[in-house]
Order: structure tokens, then sequence, then C-alpha cells
């Protein structure tokens, strides 16, 4: 399988990574090889047919901050969307970073790669957020997969668990947090008995939050995942306008310390059903399935067959993000077997 890795940062070296690591499990299990013969990052792109060795990308991306600085591949000054005119490929990894006001480039690169009938896996969240339906229903009308697991949750795995092992149970609900870097500030702020700033810097020096940590601590991350459960796995149709939004940033460890008192825990919950897509902090029981601490994701599925199934995983980091990736291309793989 060619591949145009379209990219860099975190979660595009976690893809490089895991093909390095996978390749030789994936020939043997599944006769699947991965070729990148594209990587973009913002200074221009590396394009071989031939494929690009992803230790080497790694290395230079390292050295120099460049993916152009690729030896005889590399050209500099080059976007996106004329990389996908420059190499033949069979899917399209689209890793760039998430924009929420109008999911560039995301969007555009995936609307040319699913009208070029090309395959694409995604773990963006912008495009999904606020075009979910128009990108769903081009990649029918084109014929092809357009898959995004790795867009919630990161490594946990809730929209494939939802769609392909619970295929006959009607999905009533959702409930869950969705957000590690919320979770951790929260868990810390309950353990350590400290303040909801200084939690916040200490995840930043952590590089748990980011910089500017608005998207996170605001719920907004949160509400785009709600928008993308309530899509793919309710079949609601919204878009990121109709979530009720409510972050963290005026949680007090004052009240953190009343609801350990209780026996409770404030947690940022989302709440995806057909009366209710909203995220916020709520109370649960210290001893329920949404007392998971760190950084870890969890989300709970209220069927009529199943009763309740709690998923948990991992909800960031790059290798973690980079093997629900994975997942989506090899079930691409396996589906046109």
């Amino acid at each position: 399988m060619r591949i145009c890795l379209m990219g860099f940062g975190a979660v595009g070296q976690g893809v490089a990574k895991v093909i390095s690591l996978k390749n030789d499990y994936l020939k043997e299990h599944y006769g699947l090889e991965l070729k990148l013969v594209a990587v973009t990052d913002s200074s221009g792109a590396a394009i071989s047919q031939d494929g690009l060795d992803p230790d080497l990308l790694l290395k230079i991306k390292s050295e120099t901050g460049k993916v152009s600085n690729y030896p005889e591949a590399g050209i500099e000054n080059i976007d996106g969307i004329n990389v996908l005119d420059k190499v033949e490929y069979d899917t399209m990894v689209e890793v760039t970073p998430t924009n929420i006001q109008n999911g560039e480039p995301a969007k555009s690169l995936t609307i040319k790669a699913i009208n070029d009938k090309k395959d694409v896996v995604t773990s963006n969240k912008g495009h999904l957020a606020l075009f979910f339906r128009e990108l769903i229903e081009l990649s029918h009308q084109n014929g092809v997969e357009f898959k995004y697991e790795a867009s919630v949750g990161g490594a946990m795995p809730i929209l494939n668990f939802a769609q392909e092992t619970l295929p006959g149970n009607e999905i009533k609900s959702i409930l869950g947090i969705l957000n590690g870097t919320t979770n951790f500030i929260l868990s810390r702020m309950t353990i350590e008995g400290s303040s909801y700033e200084q939690t916040l810097q200490e995840a930043q020096q952590l590089g748990i939050a980011e910089t500017d940590p608005t998207q996170d601590v605001e719920g907004i991350d949160a509400a785009c995942k709600t928008v993308i459960l309530a899509n793919s796995i309710l079949g609601i149709d919204c878009t990121l306008k109709d979530v009720q939004v409510t972050g963290i940033s005026r949680i007090t460890s004052e009240a953190i310390d009343l609801a350990k008192k209780e026996g409770y825990l404030i947690k940022l919950m989302a709440e995806v059903s057909p009366d209710s897509l909203d995220v916020s902090p709520r109370l649960v029981k210290q001893d329920s399935p949404y007392a998971v601490d760190g950084t870890l994701n969890m989300a709970t599925l209220k069927t009529d067959l199943a009763d309740e199934v709690t998923v948990v995983g991992l909800g960031a980091g790059s290798v973690e993000t980079a093997s629900a990736i994975l997942s989506d291309l090899i079930n691409i793989w396996k589906s046109q077997k």
C-alpha cells in the first residue's frame, strides 16, 4: 500500500515509527507492505515513488526540522495539494494540525484525495467536526474508504469497536472522558490538592498541555469528538455549533475537595445522545468506570442488547495515536482482499 503522509508533527512521526516497527509483522500476518511515497511538513515534502526510509525521515526531521532536506527526494515550499498530483499512491494519511475555524488544510486535502478515488485515513478532528456529512457522502459517491479511528480518543478503540464489534446492537447513548489533558489536570488536582493554574502549568511543563491550552481546557477538543461520535455511531446529523460546551478553567481545588469528601470526582464528561450533545464538568462516583486517572480516555456505550459496554485507552501520544491509524490501514487492506 503506497501512502502519502500529510503532516509530520508528533502523530506523523508516530506513523513513521510504527511503519518502521511493524512492516515485517504486517507482511507476515496480512501480506501488507506499507510504503511511504510522499511525506509533507511546513517546509515542503519528500517524494519518492520507490519509497522513503521511515528511519531516515525521522532522523532528518529530528536533526534539521525539515523533511524537505531528505536526500534527492526533498522539495522545498510545495503545498500538499500539489504533492498529491506528483506521486502515485493508494491511501492518504492526513495528520495535519486541527483547525476548528474552517477545517483547513485537512478539508481540501481530503476532498482532493477522495475525488481522485483514493482512500483516506485521518487523525484530524477539525474538518470532521465542521463538515462530517459532506465528507462522508463524498467518500460514498466516489466508492472509497474514509476512516478516522484516531480522531477520537487516540488509542482508545471506540469507532471500530462500535461498528464492528457491536454491529447487532442499537447504541442509544455514549458517556465518556474524551480529552486526556483535562483528565490529567483534574486527576492531579484531586491527588495533590493543587490549584487549576498550578496544575495547568505542570501539565504544560510535562508536554501534556499545549502552550495555548484553550481547545483542551475549554472543552472544544472534546466537543469535536462528541460531533464525530454523534454522526458516526448514533447517526445524529450535527456539527460543532450543536454541542453545549463548558470547560474546566473555573474548577477550584475547593470544589474538588468537597466532591471527594462525598465520594465523588469531578471529570470533564461528554454526553452523546439524541436528547443531548454536551461537554461539561460532572460529578462521578469514585468507584465508577469513569474514575480513570492521568491521560486515559474512556467511554461507556449504552446498548439495547449488551447493556453498558465500557472502553478505556490512552487518549494521547504519537505512537499510541498512530496505532489507531494503523488499525484503519489494516482494515482498508482487509476489505479489499
